[in-house]
Parts: structure tokens; sequence; C-alpha cells
């Protein structure tokens, strides 16, 4: 993690900033919003940016958008400005922090940062194949080509795979090819000298940079110009790059992780990818299946937005009617995993009562899904509707599962039940509380998502 601070250490925001370092966090300092914006150009990037609320947070908010710096901006400042609160709100601040700084808020922001639309959940064989070839390629240099449809997970999957490398101390920098205009998506690789073109008024260290050391993701690299294709190979190939209206080259140690949405070699046919880059990106391939071929993780991703969204929204926690589960179950989710935690999120939203019905579930338009049964459909919602006491039932759910995994879930299932207090849900397990705190951190670096103290991770697609 690692963290700017924007405003002077001496008072309560040094306080906040020891907290930080406490808890792991790489901390550094600069005393006004253009002072940031100079370090974030000149390749110091940062995960997370703390704002004493009496600096320009809007202004700060509005240069990080026009460069494309995607850093998410927290304020600080005391607890009675409630006004200041809600101006660093509304002007693009994601959270406020009261001063004096509370240690568990601080770990709890960073935690959330940390993990945040980062966590892979799974439980599907389908999707456990991939995560073992992640597992055995991870700890290599090989260039890795993550495919799949939209909304499946790749930049999650990217996350995990440097999480696991030998650079997972080291930046990982994303950059959406897609989302990025072509005239500036060059710059935003290479970087730009002062002068360079029409608006060039400083120096910037582009991605290529930033990421130096450690994982550079290069995200639907499909929608990349074949112009500028030329210029990336030379780059992956060479390992220099070239800054726009630079007089010299600059050497680069980057692990390459490249998504994509769509078939290459369909786009090698049509002439809008190169073959050399296709095959100098690809030396190993994850593809990622979509959600409606793995029903196994459709309720347990289901499950862990509802929690998400509920706590999110302060309403009660509850659980999905045995209907709504086979609506979700039978829904062909053509949008994928992001698809879903959209539709879980309205249901949360919409639901009466003690459960989630299946009139809380529609799609986008208004309409409601419909299932269609499959023998995979009933085979799950055979296996995750078991009544209790029925012993057959129960043990058909378990058959296809190895002993490491049913444990894993009996403790993180148990863990959810005690909303995260590990001490209870040791009790409950009859294991000592190390033990479980072991058992968690092993979940945790094998990519499972593990619920902190009254609080989850997110995931998102």
């Amino acid at each position: 993690m690692r963290l700017l601070i924007i405003g002077s250490l001496d008072g309560q925001l040094g306080t906040a900033s020891r907290m930080a370092m406490a808890k792991g966090a790489k901390v550094s300092q600069v005393d006004s919003v253009d002072a940031a914006m100079v370090a974030l150009r000149s390749g110091r990037g940062a995960d997370l940016l703390m704002v004493d609320v009496r600096h320009d947070i809007a202004h700060l908010v509005g240069q990080l958008q026009d460069e494309h710096i995607h850093i998410t901006v927290v304020a600080c400042g005391i607890a009675s400005d409630t006004r200041a609160a809600v101006a660093a709100i509304r002007a693009g601040a994601k959270e406020y922090i009261p001063l004096p700084p509370d240690a568990a808020l601080i770990a709890a922001i960073l935690e959330a940062v940390t993990t945040e639309n980062h966590a892979l959940i799974h439980r599907d064989p389908a999707m456990g194949n991939v995560m073992r070839l992640a597992d055995q390629i991870a700890g290599s240099e090989a260039s890795i080509l993550i495919a799949g449809e939209s909304g499946t997970g790749k930049e999650v999957l990217a996350r995990y795979v440097h999480r696991k490398s030998r650079r997972a101390e080291a930046p990982f920098v994303s950059v959406n090819c897609a989302a990025i205009p072509e005239s500036l998506l060059e710059s935003e690789l290479f970087g730009h000298e002062k002068g360079a073109f029409t608006g060039a008024v400083s120096r910037r260290i582009g991605k290529f940079e930033e990421a130096n050391g450690g994982t550079l993701l290069l995200d639907e690299i499909s929608e990349m110009d074949v112009r500028l294709q030329a210029k990336l190979l030379r780059a992956i190939q060479e390992r220099e790059i070239d800054r726009v209206g630079g007089s010299r080259p600059v050497k680069i140690d980057i692990r390459l992780i490249a998504t994509t949405n769509r078939d290459l070699v369909q786009e090698v046919a049509r002439g809008t990818f190169r073959e050399d880059l296709m095959f100098r990106i690809n030396v190993m391939t994850l593809l990622i299946p979509p959600l409606r071929k793995r029903p196994e993780d459709i309720m347990v991703l289901a499950d862990h937005f509802a929690r998400r969204y509920s706590e999110a929204n302060a309403v009660p926690l509850r659980s999905f009617a045995a209907e709504t589960r086979r609506l979700l179950l039978g829904h062909q989710w053509q949008g994928n995993v992001r698809e879903l935690e959209n539709t879980v999120h309205r249901a949360v939203l919409l639901a009466s009562g003690s459960e989630i019905g299946p009139d809380a579930i529609l799609l986008p338009d208004g309409s409601r899904p419909q299932a269609a049964a499959s023998p995979r459909t009933e085979q799950v919602l055979t296996a995750g509707a078991a009544p209790p006491g029925a012993a057959g039932a129960l043990t058909r759910g378990l058959v296809g599962k190895t002993v490491a995994e049913v444990e894993r879930d009996l403790i993180l299932d148990t863990l959810n039940h005690c909303l995260g207090n590990r001490t209870h849900a040791a009790n409950i397990l009859g294991i000592s509380i190390r033990t479980l705190r072991n058992k968690l951190k092993q979940y945790d670096e094998e990519g499972t998502v593990v619920p902190l103290t009254g609080n989850l991770r997110h995931a998102a697609y």
C-alpha cells in the first residue's frame, strides 16, 4: 500500500500517517495539491491520497481526472466540522476521516483500499482449474494474456497473479486501453517531455516507468490502435521505451499482463491486431469461463454481494428465497459477474420481509429474468438447499470437494455467522484462535475472500 499524504505532518495528520505506517503502508508526504500532482507525474505512484480537508479537493480530483490518474482520495479534518466533511465528499473524496484519528478506522480504510475490487471469489471447478494454472505460472516472468467476456473478472485475476509473483512488493499499474482516447494513450503509456505537444506543460512519467520493477496490466489490449501496437512491441522486445518528445530511450523492467474480451486470432485476420504482438504477449493464456458456465460461483458471489450492499446501504441482511436462487442460477448472465453484482445490489434495495424474493430481482430494463433450468442448475440447487437434518442431501453436497475445501468452507461460513468475530468463531469450531488465524492467513494468500471484523472485503469485476 502506497499512501501519499497532502498536508502538514505537524499535527493530527502526522499521527494518522504513523498509524498507517504501523499497518504496513509506505507513506510519503507533500505540502500541496500541486506538489502531489508533480509527484504523481514523476512516477511516484500511490494507491491512496490522504488530503487535509483545508486543501482544494475539488481541484485535486479534477486534475486527477484530466490526467487519467486513477487513485482513491480520502479527506481528513476535525471531527466536529460537518460542513467540511460534506463538502469533501461532494468534491469527490471517497471517505472522510475525522481527526484526531482512530487507529481502527485508519486500518479499515487501508484494508478496504487494498482489497476493494480485488478479491477473487470462486467455488466452481471450472474456475478452480483456471486458478490452479494461475498459481502455477504466477512465479514466472512470462507475459500472460487473460481472455474472457466482459465482466468475468480479468483484472481481478491479473492482480491475483501479481500478488502471487516475485514482484508482489513492487507496483501493480493498470491501463485501460479502451477508456483512454487514442491521441492520449501513447503519452499515458510511455510518458512525455515538457513541450512535446500542446498541453504538455511538464514532463509526465508514463505507466511503463511507473510500473518499473513490478507488473503492468494492459487492460483490453485489443482496443489499441494498430499503429501504437508497433511501438508497444518494440518496448516489450527491447525492454526500453521512448517518451513522447524524448531524445533518448529509457530502460524498463516490467512483467506484462494483458487482457482481452475478443478473439485475437480473428483480430489478426481482420488486420486490427499485429500477429507478432499477439505471440509476444500470450506466452501463457488464462481463459476465464463466463459465469453461466460456472454455476457454482453464482450463489457464492450473490451471497457476497448481498452482504456487501446490505452493509453499505444500512439495510437488514436477507437470505435469498428458494425461487430467487432458481432465478439467479437459471439466468444466462451475459454481463457476467458485473451484471450479477448490479442485480443483487438492486435486489438488496428493493427487498422487504425476511428474504430476498423473486420480485426483487430486476434486470436493467425493468424486466425479470426467466429461469432456464438445466441438470447442472438443479444439482447446484439441491446441493445448496438441503434442510436441517437431511444428512444424505448434505453429504451429496460435499461430494467432489477435498477435505481441505470442506474445512475452508466450514471455517468461513462460521466466521460469517459470527460477523467476523474470530474469538467466537474459534470457540464454535473448537480450535484455538492461533489455528484460526493461521488458516485465515493461508486462505487470504490463496486469494479466498476472508471476512473482517464488522466488515467484509469487497469484490468487483
